[in-house]
């Protein structure tokens, strides 16, 4: 089972990718969208990190996704901007993820 990243720029899926993760740069709702029903298709993919920016472009699919796959799981991260309140996005990323409520 792997990691894939789904980013909105670059320097994010350099840095996934010295990590060891496969990504690739998405600019688009439709294309995020076209691709995101392709990466769920995949059976060695457990785990699709998106940034937050491609999450706001077409969160009705993302959330469709998390409601009806048990696989992959769908993990929301911030992208290059980063996000203001990093303990929040971690216990909102907790919660989303496995249901727990720190």
């Amino acid at each position: 089972m792997k990691f894939f990243c789904i980013s909105d720029n670059k320097d994010t899926k350099i840095g996934m990718r010295l990590a060891g993760i496969e990504g690739i740069v998405l600019k688009t709702k439709k294309e995020t969208e076209e691709f995101l029903d392709k990466i769920v298709e995949e059976k060695d993919i457990a785990i699709v990190l998106i940034t937050e920016k491609l999450v706001k472009l077409c969160l009705k699919k993302v959330y469709e996704i998390k409601s009806t796959k048990r696989f992959p799981l769908l993990v929301t991260i911030p992208g290059k901007e980063g996000s203001s309140n990093i303990s929040e996005t971690i216990k909102k990323y907790i919660n989303e993820s496995i249901g727990i409520k720190i």
